[in-house]
């Protein structure tokens, strides 16, 4: 990594089906960077063999409904987002709702305008698509990502208990409209 990364230093691409194991790599490890102190070593074992498979990720790259970006510098995966539709256990989420499952950019490089990269180009191919809102779970103790998302127009709307492995973490549930900008029309719960 340059000792003074910037912006240009990283490209952003459509992830495709060839990328099934290295967006599981990449999800793994930017999960366990990021939260991975929080749980028993069990429950996080337990939580990646599952959400970061192989063949999950093949399972979802292959739905026409969902779309994955990979952001890279160099040779080296940095930074990944999934989008798909919106399986969030709210009363309000249809079948044409659409959700931000997943952003991460490895710690090192973070900073830099790399993540809101990923957010924008998310949010817009889910606004293109995601007809009653666009919806985002974020972990209840994550205040800088909180503020992010409602900078962005989120309002929280409901909570839910998000297991790794045996471990249950309060999660927020936020939405918004899907139009650039709208507020949520569900109402705050």
């Amino acid at each position: 990594m340059p000792a003074t990364p910037q912006m240009n230093d990283a490209r952003l691409r459509r992830a495709a089906l060839g990328d099934a194991a290295l967006l599981a790599e990449l999800g793994a490890r930017t999960f366990t960077e990021t939260f991975g102190h929080l749980y028993p070593p069990r429950d996080l074992a337990t939580f990646l063999a599952d959400s970061y498979s192989e063949a999950r990720l093949i399972a979802y790259l292959s739905d026409p409904g969902a779309a994955a970006w990979v952001l890279e510098a160099g040779d080296e995966a940095i930074g990944y987002a999934l989008v798909g539709g919106c399986d969030l256990p709210h009363p309000d989420v249809t079948p044409t709702c659409g959700e931000l499952k997943r952003i991460y950019v490895l710690k090192a490089w973070q900073g830099g305008g790399r993540g809101s990269r990923l957010l924008q180009t998310s949010l817009a191919w889910l606004q293109e698509r995601a007809a009653p809102g666009i919806w985002i779970g974020v972990w209840s103790e994550n205040h800088g990502a909180q503020r992010l998302y409602l900078r962005q127009g989120f309002e929280k709307v409901g909570e839910y208990a998000f297991k790794v492995g045996e471990t249950r973490d309060r999660e927020f549930i936020l939405r918004r409209d899907a139009r650039p900008g709208g507020p949520a029309s569900a109402p705050a719960r």
